[in-house]
Formats: C-alpha cells, structure tokens, sequence
C-alpha cells in the first residue's frame, strides 16, 4: 500500500504560512488534510478547540506525551508544548490521503527521521521588518511575546536551507500559486 504525502510546512511566527496553508486547502490540488496539532497556550480570539488547535493541559498533554501519542513535541518560545497526535497523521496517511503538517523547524526534524519520504516547504517572508509588522498588526500579541516570537524567527530563519521548497509570502496571491505548483508537482512525480 502506498502511503498518501506528508508535507511539513514551517515558517517563523507572522509569515503567514497559517494563511497560506488555509487558502491552498481551499482547493487542494489531490486529497489533502490539515493536522490539527496540540498546544498548551491559551485559545486566541476566534479559535475554537479542535478546528486550529487541541487546547490541552499542560497535564493532559503530558499525559499523552508518556503514553507515546506524538509523532513529535516541542516546547516553543521557551513558553508553550506543541505537538501533532499521531491520530492526525498515520490513519490519514495509511488510508493514502495527504497531510500537511502546519510544524516548527524543531517538530520537522523530528518527523524527516519517522518519515523520511516527505515534502518540505519553509515560508519566509523577504524582509526582516515584515515579522515584527505582522505580529504587531495580530494584536494578539503582548510586546514580550513579539520579542521571544522574533528571536525565535531568527533562529528559525537559519534553519530554512533543510527544506525542499523556500516559499517567499511578501503576496499571498503569488505565494499559494506557488505553494500548488510545488505541492502538483511533488504530487505528479510520486504517481
């Protein structure tokens, strides 16, 4: 049986890869899901538990972290557990579906060892000034979480040369043109 695609896409915070992933799903190119991942940060304005993410404990998550039910965990801005439950992928994957995996560069180096036939995408932006304006213009954000945020982005940033694909999103247009182009491709060669 072939398994269906994992693609992991990772970006630092305010690259929009969030906005990116969510239009591309719009009108995905073959099947393809989204992962829903588990965190222990607090909800944000308009999410809903279970739709962008499992807004967990951080006892329950390390409830779930002993019995084996990640595929892979961090803790991000030295703050907050995320991770992507098994139950998001494998099933999924097994059955030939896609799955893209919305992940840190931490969480995709984890996965590239457990899977090593996959498509890496990184979402960056072109100019340094840009992530500090989109976290801003969040206003989700208190001004110590913007500095952890992009001191993480910087370290993200040096990392993006692991990856497959670097998709620039200064224009969201031009960026899901090509994040489906790339995903049509990877998708066209494996068949």
């Amino acid at each position: 049986m072939t398994l269906g695609p994992l693609i992991l896409v990772s970006g630092p915070s305010g690259s929009g890869k969030s906005t990116l992933i969510r239009r591309v799903l719009e009108q995905p190119p073959f099947p393809l899901r989204l992962a829903v991942s588990a965190t222990t940060r607090p909800a944000r304005p308009g999410e809903v538990d279970g739709q962008q993410y499992h807004f967990w404990s951080l006892e329950r998550f390390q409830r779930e972290l002993a019995a084996g039910a990640f595929l892979e965990y961090a803790q991000v801005h030295q703050q907050h557990y995320y991770g992507t439950p098994r139950s998001e992928v494998d099933p999924f994957l097994q059955q030939g579906q896609g799955v893209i995996l919305d992940i840190d560069v931490q969480g995709a180096a984890q996965v590239r060892k457990i899977y090593p036939q996959h498509l890496s995408i990184f979402v960056a932006l072109s100019r340094w000034e840009m992530y500090e304006q989109r976290l801003r213009q969040r206003a989700t954000e208190t001004p110590d979480s913007i500095a952890r945020r992009l001191q993480t982005a910087r370290l993200e940033l040096e990392r993006q040369g692991e990856y497959d694909h670097v998709v620039l999103n200064d224009n969201l247009e031009q960026a899901v043109i090509q994040f489906r182009e790339i995903l049509t491709k990877y998708h066209s060669d494996r068949c």
